[in-house]
């Protein structure tokens, strides 16, 4: 690791107040050293990362980490705070501060040394060495694993001493698990069958192959790292082949009784990014199996690849531990064993509760489902196991949406540009099959249409099929594609489709349940559950809930059609509050789907089309407003959100509503409150104008497809307008804080605005 780290990029008396401040504190370093071409840039990405979840971990660590195109070379800055910074641990704020930054493109080589030291962060030992480092040089050789450089000395612990114990124990630690002699971790590992089981259980088969471990080689070197971590601190002499890699003996660890088979457990662990969190979870698990005596063996699933556990390793484990934030790669493997499924925080912050509540699952007889059915749904394989129904089931109508979206976008503004080429006459237009001439615009603008209305009619067969899989998975596409059909043959419209969906996943769930012989089991997924789902779910869309369905749809197209005045404008405004919300999450979709449905056919009604037009023109608002206002007061805002504001430009003229998501995330109580404002004016005005549009996308694109563009461009101007002045008014009110007041104008132009507390994302 010597070329990640040096005293250079190390700070030992970081005085930032926040996660964001001493992210840039120590980038500036990277950049100061050539590994960073672009502070700001690499400052984004690695708020995006935190987006995703807090990099905070119990014990006082931080951890900011990306993979970054402006990143030159795998780079470690450290910096250690006395008044600690919040990173959104649950025990409070960070002292130690690792900020890891990748290459977009970083070799598995370099980011299987990164992950050695997320797992060197679960070292006690460590940490403490790295709280009492006197210097730079000191803190930077503990972190490399190099020996300690004479005359460090430690602030005020014997530790930390180039001749500490403690400080070589340490150093010992990090040798091993990063990864500096992978030839003398691999002998720790099989160097003699009793350190092997209590350093590395999976690899009990007798075998010092990797593979034999059930594990990658980053998982023998890492238990060989644990063994030797135990044996730094071991005074027992160590007996003949079996020590570590430092010569000493691995501490025994706690086990069965004599002749009793141990308890097995193999475990999954993952992060969006794949650097930091995955192997400091793994790390925590098996350190947690070894003190319970169990046989535990983790395949990390990380940026660097994985390799798959030995599947008869997954056979013989009585339990299985999923710790993961992105879906479990291969997950059917573990099929029909006692599961606990939680978030990779929970593996690094209370693993003996996570082998403790499978070692019950076992005792009670437990298990996931059997290999021959779905491991999991979609929604099920991206979701935490813990959530609600009301959460689930908002997931599984997105998760329709999201499939139909496409098919809106395609097919709308097909039937647009056939209506711009052909005049609005062109539905009258005969088969291009049977007229067609090359030289004619009208054929040309025939032809777009009539693509265009081929692909609107799969809209509703697509919502309720993908509704259906994210239920139950591919046996739902079947049932869930037959009852979106017959939607559409007894005009229940877009609420068919819905609701033949939810009944498609509920009973391929229902059959799912259904204990089926052994001998049937083969031929369920392709010829019993499509034929027998889509028989109930065709009878009850047919014969019990279609007409009244059917009834439902036609009521709200004939109120939709007679909205005028006051209505419409109030609709308007509804749907501009809704639009803007939250920004491309589910209430924006909600409104999104709602006017899209409407223009869903062949010849829309003229309420459709403005009820298209008014939610288009609501979602271009807060985007737009975000970049004119990072122009107009630029010191309200931080370097990075002026930088996204630039962004912002293109994003709200394409009608991206999630380009003013960066703000909304620092400051939603002030940008998320004036986007609705502006948002809600915007519809209003929409509505008001009597805009139309056919194309369901597109942005100022599509002004030539728009009915009234002059007034629906001074409508999205109005509420661009409303939402900037909210902005910049809102955030001109915050009182600066005393530390913002002293600092240096320059600093202030390159700071975050200060006086603001910056939320912890979720």
């Amino acid at each position: 690791m010597s070329e990640m780290i040096t005293a250079d990029l190390v700070d030992l008396d970081l005085s930032a107040d926040t996660k964001e401040a001493a992210a840039r504190a120590l980038a500036e370093r990277m950049v100061a050293q050539g590994r960073v071409t672009d502070l700001d840039g690499f400052l984004a990405d690695v708020a995006a990362r935190e987006a995703q979840m807090p990099t905070g971990l119990d014990g006082g660590i931080g951890i900011p980490h990306c993979r970054s195109a402006h990143v030159t070379a795998p780079t470690l800055a450290f910096g250690r705070s006395a008044a600690g910074v919040d990173f959104g641990a649950a025990d409070g704020p960070a002292d130690l501060i690792f900020l890891i930054a990748a290459p977009a493109g970083a070799d598995d080589a370099h980011l299987t040394i990164l992950s050695s030291l997320a797992r060197q962060l679960m070292n006690t030992e460590f940490t403490d060495a790295l709280r009492s480092a006197g210097d730079a040089a000191t803190a930077a050789a503990l972190i490399r694993g190099d020996e300690v450089p004479s005359g460090g000395e430690g602030g005020g612990a014997e530790g930390a001493g180039a001749d500490s114990e403690g400080a070589e124990g340490a150093v010992s630690a990090a040798q091993g698990a990063a990864g500096s002699s992978q030839g003398a971790a691999r002998a720790a590992a099989g160097s003699s069958q009793g350190a092997a089981d209590g350093a590395a259980p999976g690899a009990a088969g007798g075998s010092d192959a990797p593979g034999a471990a059930g594990g990658s080689e980053d998982t023998a070197a890492a238990s060989a790292a644990a063994s030797a971590d135990a044996a730094a601190g071991s005074t027992a002499p160590a007996p003949a082949g079996a020590t570590g890699t430092d010569g000493s003996a691995p501490a025994p660890a706690a086990g069965p009784a004599s002749g009793e088979r141990p308890f097995r457990i193999v475990a999954v662990t993952s992060c969006p990014t794949g650097i930091a969190h995955t192997y400091m979870a793994a790390e925590s698990l098996e350190n947690a199996g070894r003190e319970a005596g169990v046989e535990l063996v983790v395949e990390t699933q990380g940026s660097a690849g994985f390799t798959r556990l030995d599947p008869a390793v997954i056979a013989a484990a009585d339990g299985v531990i999923f710790a993961h934030d992105v879906p479990v790669r291969d997950k059917d493997r573990f099929a029909g064993k006692p599961t606990v499924d939680v978030g990779v925080k929970a593996g690094i912050n209370r693993p003996a509760e996570l082998i403790a509540e499978v070692r019950q699952k076992a005792a009670r007889g437990e298990a996931s489902a059997p290999a021959h059915a779905p491991s999991g749904t979609p929604v099920e394989r991206a979701g935490d196991s813990t959530e609600g129904y009301g959460t689930k089931l908002r997931k599984w109508l997105m998760s329709g949406v999201s499939y139909m979206v496409p098919f809106v976008a395609a097919g709308g503004l097909l039937i647009a540009l056939g209506f711009a080429i052909g005049g609005y006459k062109i539905n009258k237009a005969p088969s291009v099959m049977d007229h067609f001439v090359w030289t004619q615009a009208d054929s040309w603008g025939a032809l777009l249409f009539q693509i265009g209305g081929v692909a609107f009619g799969f809209l509703v067969p697509v919502l309720a099929g993908y509704i259906a899989y994210g239920m139950a998975d591919r046996p739902g596409l079947v049932p869930g594609f037959v009852g979106g059909a017959i939607s559409l043959t007894i005009n229940a419209g877009f609420l068919g489709g819905l609701a033949a969906g939810l009944l498609a996943g509920g009973v391929v769930m229902a059959i799912q349940r259904i204990d089926i012989p052994a001998a049937l089991r083969g031929i369920m997924p392709v010829v019993v559950i499509p034929l027998i789902s889509s028989a109930i779910v065709g009878f009850l869309m047919f014969v019990v809930i279609g007409k009244p369905i059917a009834s439902a749809q036609k009521g709200l197209t004939d109120w939709l059609s007679g909205l005028t005045g006051t209505n419409a404008i109030l609709l308007g405004a509804l749907l501009g509050l809704m639009m803007c919300f939250d920004l491309g999450g589910p209430v924006n979709k909600v409104a999104y789907t709602f006017a899209t449905a409407g223009i869903a056919v062949a010849t829309p009604s003229d309420s459709a089309m403005k009820i298209m037009a008014a939610v288009m023109a609501a979602g271009m608002v807060p985007p737009l407003a975000m970049a004119l206002a990072t122009t107009v007061r630029g010191k309200l805002f931080t370097p990075t959100e002026r930088e996204n504001g630039k962004a912002a430009w293109v994003l709200g003229a394409s009608f991206i509503s999630e380009g003013a998501i960066p703000f909304a995330a620092a400051d939603p109580l002030r940008v998320i409150p004036s986007a609705m404002a502006g948002g809600a004016l915007t519809g209003a005005l929409s509505m008001g104008f009597g805009a139309t549009l056919r194309a369901p996308h597109g942005g100022i694109f599509v002004v030539p497809l728009i009915g009234n563009p002059l007034l629906y461009l001074v409508a999205i101007a109005a509420g661009v307008c409303v939402t900037t002045a909210l902005v910049v008014l809102l955030k001109g009110m915050r009182r600066p804080s005393p530390e913002s007041a002293a600092t240096d104008p320059a600093e202030q132009s390159a700071a975050a605005p200060k006086g603001t507390k910056q939320p912890v994302a979720a």
